[in-house]
């Protein structure tokens, strides 16, 4: 018997549809759209002194080693999708506003999932372990490479990232992540014991960080610019990506001559997009009244991923058993 994930079994659906919920009635605006920020920069910067806390400097060190899986991930991660986010942007220019539009570029650079990517590999009957291991490994390059390949691909219209702007993802991302690495010989053994305490917290941040981006973007008369027929489209060119990159991920790692089991992990780290990233570096990245409009395509796509990979885990735990 294989455990089963129903398409809406993730709480992080829930949380996403909450956060953009309560910032459509009752958006932060003003000064309280202030203090939000400030809450929500607080809390992204504890959620990765958490994340330093909890992966191993170990996993990082066997996963560099293991460059016959990660070097092709790096690759296909931040070049590959990178470039299908950018061709999915120009498409979306002729239909969609500029910002939405400018959002698949942004949803294109960004590092993968490692919870649902792990869970859904474990669900498959694919290499868990590296899935985990290789997941964090391009997460962590995510905080590092995410935002200049942005700049790089989005050019002038995209975000300017200068030297206020590196000080600034330093002191809310790099920072607290190598602080946790340097805490985690006291801290890790606690951290992991509380696994699913500490779950709830990525989902709590991560849905602050989508409440202040959305509200920016509701004050900026987002429900009055974005029709039905926009979503509607929004929502045929994420699962057009979607689709395009998982059926490209499994033809690829079949031509590096993979197993079975590394090609699922392969799959699910290489297609699921991070939230956990995206949207707290959106916070730092774009003003509110900017990011909101930015991670739309981000919060659709991840959305569909979750509901996506649940029946097609379960298919490939069928075919093997």
């Amino acid at each position: 018997m294989h455990a089963r994930l129903t398409p809406l079994a993730d709480p992080m659906i829930a949380v996403l549809l909450i956060a953009t919920a309560l910032a459509w009635v009752v958006p932060a605006t003003g000064e309280a759209r202030a203090t939000a920020q400030t809450i929500s920069s607080a809390a992204i910067f504890f959620l990765f002194l958490v994340n330093g806390m909890r992966i191993a400097r170990g996993e990082i060190g066997n996963g560099l080693a293991n460059w016959r899986f990660f070097a092709p991930l790096f690759v296909w991660v931040f070049g590959v999708m990178a470039l299908a986010g950018w061709g999915v942007g120009v498409l979306a220019a002729s239909v969609l506003p500029p910002l939405v539009a400018l959002g698949f570029v942004y949803l294109g650079v960004l590092p993968s999932t490692i919870q649902s990517a792990t869970s859904y590999t474990t669900l498959a009957n694919g290499n868990a372990a590296l899935s985990v291991v290789g997941a964090a490994l391009i997460n962590i390059a995510g905080v590092f490479v995410s935002a200049p390949l942005f700049a790089v691909l989005s050019g002038e219209s995209g975000a300017n990232i200068g030297s206020e702007m590196i000080v600034r993802i330093g002191l809310i991302l790099v920072l607290p992540f190598l602080v946790g690495q340097a805490l985690q010989g006291w801290t890790r053994e606690w951290i992991v014991a509380r696994r699913s305490q500490v779950v709830w917290l990525d989902r709590i941040v991560i849905g602050i960080a989508v409440y202040v981006a959305f509200s920016g973007a509701i004050e900026e008369g987002l429900a009055h610019l974005f029709t039905l027929a926009d979503w509607a489209i929004l929502l045929g060119l994420c699962v057009f990506m979607l689709m395009v990159a998982t059926a490209g991920a499994w033809m690829l790692s079949g031509l590096l001559g993979y197993p079975r089991g590394d090609r699922i992990a392969f799959l699910f780290a290489g297609v699921q997009k991070s939230v956990a990233v995206g949207a707290p570096l959106a916070a730092i990245l774009f003003p509110a009244q900017v990011a909101g409009f930015v991670i739309a395509p981000l919060l659709i796509y991840h959305l569909i991923q979750l509901i996506w990979a649940a029946p097609l885990a379960t298919m490939f735990a069928r075919s093997q058993g």
